[in-house]
């Protein structure tokens, strides 16, 4: 059996349950019941000083924190060791809530705050052993220098702690304190390292696509799945470098022909795309082989499990869907109006209160070899450093790659171990013991093989499932059952922290670059520019640690018990990667110009012109990076030109490519019924922009919705299937049934996040290949009450003309003039912990919302929705910011929310509705201009 809690885990109605005690709590603090008075003093008490002056006790100089308008603030110090300090303090002035909360989740320890209800969580977490490798990061790989900061950095938060709880805090730990006489201890420099471990799970490539492929199985054939995750289309959308190739074992940009190299893979599973339903592949059955086809048979119930194991697992950063991206790109000076680069930069992540980001700058009175720091941009509250921004010399931005650094193995198990190439080896284990807030601790034991932990360990369900799945002959035996063990990059120990100081540092593309090859996990891609010469440079560089696979190409759960599937190795038995040589980069390419949104950045393959190694086959499909390539080429055949105005132009562009394709055919149906002909007729002179007042906007999205509901969301496993969505299936088969046939009822059970079809650009280009065949199978819908069946392509999309007429008539009345698409499309900001659940009054008390949005799925201005649960949006432009390197105090700069975690502090949401507006605020950076824009100033004194 699956070496399990001692208990097992306990449901969220225990965690919903503590949470209303806080709640009620909070409310009494907001002056609810027992007087104004003791509320606004509870709520204001952790507030931060942001006047006057205050010691900290270790800094060797004073340190000045000037805070703007709006409580951006910037640092001045004579040493990076007050530098670093100072910033510890004042993250923690703002956000500790949020940093206290992080630390605890990232060490798998929620149950200590919120009690039993997040056992699950945290096992899961502490399988994972998030905490064991920055450990290990801290204590094996980093540099003196970076521990130095990350020292520095928790010495200012323990400064800042020092004498404080309860409502001195936040008036979450005030209700921490009074229901549990809940502490904090103090920070530590792991707990800032663990932070990247956060970040990294968010941005870790094609997991959740790993398990959908193989759950659509069950009941889709492999010539059907390859249709659903079509080849990237490089014929139509570029992708970030082209030309390139690797020769002796270095990678050159801009060079053609194609090469090889040593240890070399190229894609073998991306299916031809044609959308006949054939493959080139060998995504068959588990991973292409006989041994794996058969074991593929019993894989369903344990990944049904696991994924919903993962929609339990906290967000930092994004959803598990495949929402999450970002948008960089750069303008050589030459096309500029500035004549020198402009850099902007929105990355797509998870809506949070407060924003994941926190704007500050750190800088050096004088620059030294004791203070070499002058930078300013995006930190994370809880580490130390500037994450996206610029120094004095360069700008960086960053998109996620989206690198393959994940794959899953079903594993054969035995009492005394697992097998690996006939053979039995014993697991490597760890006890964790997890304590928990009002309840019993619980004892758990983390198995781990040679291709990770067993990440199905953690579900009740799945210790049984060994004795029931069905297993073919061509399989091992199952022996107690089968598991599955996760392999991923982050779990190994790395140098990404080194990273984040070198880039702060860096004063020209070489040593950019040489930071970049630190940023081992997450691999991001990294944009440059600089002022430099007569009219600056621009660069790209693709870091990361990927791995080099054997047999199989990471797009289905592999045999572990067969060593041609593992990850290759070199002679000292450490994982091989792409070398860091080898990977792409540009300087100042021919084009003047570099987008990075989420696409291909290179083709791989065997070919002329191919990249050797595989990144990846499951890219973001290039609609955003595409528009993006448009507008620049226009705007530069224009005017040849592009201004700080176009860039944030650019950034809240609403364009949809799927509403240019479908509406000239949508408009061609014919209407029978006057109430969606009307609706219909919004669609005539529509330019596909999705403006937030726009009713046409609104309809074209619900016919979209519905257009993937009926076509291919009914065709789904429940397993992908939104929870609480159910149908009638056929009795004898889990099709769709009409209404003659025996039926039984079937409801999804996926979370509202990463349900399918979710609408991103993956289904645009599944769509723009299948309505080309107006008979495709996938066009067919059965009849339903007062609903004819569809059988053609004009039939289903006439279908979902109907029913999103009535679903707007319920959700926005029946008169066309009040619809707009903003009113469907809302931004609610939730409080990450305290404000996820609960009743109506905590939603009052810590979120804030909600606002109506343009933009959309796969558009620029990125504001997602899954179409599978609704148009809620669900990830957003996290920060926009634009960055100009002829005159660095006029860059421009926007958050989320804004600085503060306190949620009756001015600077709570003071830069929303500018953010929802598309507006940017100033962003001083030498001196003079941080002065000129300063309103408080605190100094900080030893």
């Amino acid at each position: 059996m699956p070496a399990n809690e001692t208990a097992p885990p306990v449901k969220k109605k225990g965690r919903r349950a503590r949470l209303i005690v806080l709640v009620l709590v909070l409310a009494l603090f907001a002056g609810l019941g027992y007087g104004a008075y003791w509320g606004v003093d509870s709520v204001r008490a952790s507030f931060p000083q942001t006047t006057g002056s205050l010691k900290v006790p270790g800094l060797t100089g004073t340190v000045e924190v000037k805070r703007d308008a709006h409580g951006i603030p910037q640092l001045y110090a004579d040493n990076d060791d007050d530098l670093f300090r100072a910033q510890g303090f004042v993250h923690a002035q703002d956000r500790f809530w949020e940093m206290d909360v992080r630390r605890h989740m990232t060490s798998g320890r929620l149950s200590e705050m919120f009690g039993a209800g997040q056992v699950e969580t945290d096992a899961f977490l502490r399988t994972l052993g998030w905490r064991q490798v920055a450990q290990a990061e801290y204590d094996k790989k980093l540099s003196d220098e970076t521990k130095k900061n990350l020292q520095s950095y928790a010495d200012g938060v323990n400064a800042y702690l020092k004498g404080k709880s309860g409502k001195d805090l936040s008036v979450e730990h005030a209700a921490l304190k009074l229901t549990d006489e809940y502490q904090p201890e103090q920070w530590s420099p792991v707990d800032s390292v663990a932070w990247l471990k956060a970040m990294a799970w968010d941005l870790r490539g094609n997991m959740q696509d790993e398990i959908d492929r193989a759950l659509m199985s069950s009941k889709l054939t492999q010539a059907q799945i390859d249709e659903l995750y079509p080849p990237y289309p490089f014929d139509r959308n570029k992708p970030v470098v082209e030309g390139g190739k690797v020769t002796g074992g270095q990678y050159a940009p801009q060079a053609s022909g194609g090469s090889t190299a040593m240890g070399a893979q190229t894609s073998t599973g991306t299916g031809t795309g044609t959308g006949t339903g054939t493959s080139t592949g060998t995504g068959s059955g588990l991973a292409g082989n006989a041994t794996a086809q058969g074991a593929a048979v019993g894989l369903s119930t344990q990944l049904t499990s696991l994924a919903k194991t993962l929609d339990e697992i906290p967000a930092i950063l994004g959803p598990n869907g495949s929402g999450i991206g970002s948008n960089s790109w750069v303008i050589a000076g030459k096309y500029t109006t500035t004549g020198k680069p402009l850099l902007a930069n929105d990355p797509h992540l998870s809506p949070q209160l407060p924003s994941v980001w926190y704007q500050m700058g750190l800088h050096c009175r004088t620059a030294s070899a004791q203070c070499q720091y002058d930078v300013s941009g995006y930190t994370f509250s809880g580490m130390p450093g500037v994450v996206i921004g610029h120094n004095n010399d360069i700008a960086w931005g960053m998109t996620n790659l989206g690198a393959d650094v994940t794959d899953l193995y079903l594993e054969q198990v035995k009492p005394e171990g697992y097998v690996y190439d006939n053979k039995v080896i014993p697991f490597t284990t760890r006890d964790e013991v997890i304590k928990v807030a009002g309840g019993t601790s619980k004892k758990m034991t983390v198995r781990i093989t040679n291709n990770g932990p067993l990440v199905s360990d953690r579900s009740s369900e799945l210790g049984t499932v060994g004795s029931r799945a069905p297993v073919a002959s061509s399989a091992p035996d199952r022996g107690n059952g089968y598991a599955v063990a996760l392999r991923w990059t982050a779990l190994e120990p790395g140098k990404s922290m080194d990273a984040v100081f070198k880039l702060n540092k860096a004063k020209n593309f070489e040593e950019f670059r040489k930071a970049a090859a630190d940023f081992e996990v997450p691999s991001q891609n990294l944009i440059y520019a600089d002022g430099k010469g007569q009219s600056g440079n621009i660069g790209y560089q693709a870091p990361g640690r990927i791995p080099v696979r054997g047999a199989g190409d990471g797009r289905m759960p592999a045999p572990g018990w067969d060593s041609k599937y593992a990850w290759k190795t070199g002679k000292d038995g450490s994982v091989e990667y792409i070398p860091q040589s080898e990977l792409p980069f540009e300087s100042n390419p021919s084009r003047g110009y570099v987008v990075t949104a989420n696409q291909a950045v290179i083709e791989s393959g065997t070919g002329a012109g191919k990249y050797p190694y595989l990144l990846t086959t499951d890219w973001g499909y290039g609609a955003r990076s595409q528009r993006i390539n448009d507008l620049i080429e226009a705007k530069i055949k224009d005017s040849g030109k592009i201004s700080t105005d176009d860039m944030r132009a650019m950034q809240m562009d609403n364009s949809s490519e799927i509403a240019a394709l479908l509406t000239p055919m949508l408009a061609k149906i014919q209407v029978d019924d006057p109430d969606v002909r009307s609706a219909q007729k919004l669609l005539e002179g529509w330019n596909y922009t999705q403006e937030n007042d726009s009713a046409a906007a609104a309809y074209f999205n619900a016919v979209w919705r519905n257009i993937l509901k009926l076509s291919f969301g009914d065709k789904m496993p429940k397993e992908l299937r939104i929870e609480g969505s159910c149908m009638n299936v056929r009795a004898d088969s889990s099709g769709p049934a009409d209404e003659l046939a025996e039926t039984v009822r079937e409801c999804g059970t996926r979370g509202p996040d990463s349900a399918q079809p979710d609408g991103g650009d993956r289904w645009f280009e599944v769509v723009r290949r299948l309505v080309k065949d107006e008979k495709s199978p996938w066009w067919h819908s059965p009849a339903a009450r007062n609903k004819p069946a569809a059988a053609t392509r004009d039939e289903l999309f006439a279908r979902a003309m109907v029913d999103a007429r009535w679903e707007l008539t319920a959700k926005l009345g029946k008169d066309q003039s009040t619809w707009s698409w903003g009113r469907l499309h809302q931004l609610t900001l939730k409080n990450q912990t305290i404000g996820t659940e609960g009743p109506g009054f905590m939603q009052w008390l810590l979120n804030r919302g909600p606002w109506n949005l343009g933009g959309g799925e796969a558009t620029v201005n990125a504001t997602g929705w899954n179409a599978s649960s609704g148009y809620g949006v669900t990830w957003v432009p996290s920060m926009r910011m634009v960055v100009n390197l002829n005159d660095l105090d006029k860059s421009r700069w926007i958050n989320l929310t804004g600085a503060s975690g306190h949620a009756y502090n001015s600077h709570y949401t003071d830069q929303t509705t500018m953010w929802a507006k598309g507006e940017l605020l100033d962003w001083p950076f030498g001196k003079d201009a941080v002065d000129k824009a300063t309103v408080d100033t605190l100094t900080l004194t030893p």
